[in-house]
């Protein structure tokens, strides 16, 4: 089941061969890992938070975790993430599909520096059962991101 707003908007910049569907669900980033075959720090999370009671898309490497100091010093408050039931209706994706492709307007994207160290990483194409393989700089420059931060703690660079 393909998401047919992430297809489109994948397909126009190019990349629509990069969305691959998996026969099992891809909803946390253990179950994504094993079903992409790649490591669970490669996956790229989608989180989504309140942020000045506006939505906020932050998408972090699958060994982060969000460091309440750092995400402060970005964003001037205490993470707050979108509750469950009210994911969709915000975001327009299921949570374990929440994905930095065709975010409706107006919902900023910031991709974390965890996952710079990686060749490619593998977010969530719109629901839990798609996945696309993108290089962080492809994801940066297709997603019109807000650029990079620093708000997770878990992971550490590579020498």
């Amino acid at each position: 089941m393909i998401n047919a707003k992430v297809k489109e908007f994948l397909d126009i910049k190019g990349l629509g061969d990069r969305l691959t569907e998996h026969s099992e669900t891809i909803d946390t980033v253990e179950h994504a890992a094993q079903q992409i075959g790649c490591t669970e720090p490669e996956i790229a999370k989608t989180l989504s938070f309140i942020v000045e009671e506006k939505p906020v898309i932050v998408v972090m490497a699958g060994d982060g975790k969000v460091n309440s100091s750092k995400f402060k010093s970005v964003f001037h408050t205490k993470p707050h993430m979108i509750p469950r039931d009210q994911v969709e209706d915000i975001t327009g994706f299921q949570p374990g599909g929440v994905c930095p492709f065709a975010v409706p307007a107006g919902i900023p994207i910031w991709l974390d520096v965890s996952m710079k160290r990686f060749e490619y990483v593998h977010p969530a194409g719109g629901n839990e059962f798609t996945s696309v393989k993108i290089t962080p700089g492809e994801l940066e420059e297709i997603t019109e991101t807000q650029g990079w931060c620093d708000v997770c703690k878990g992971w550490e660079e590579e020498e």
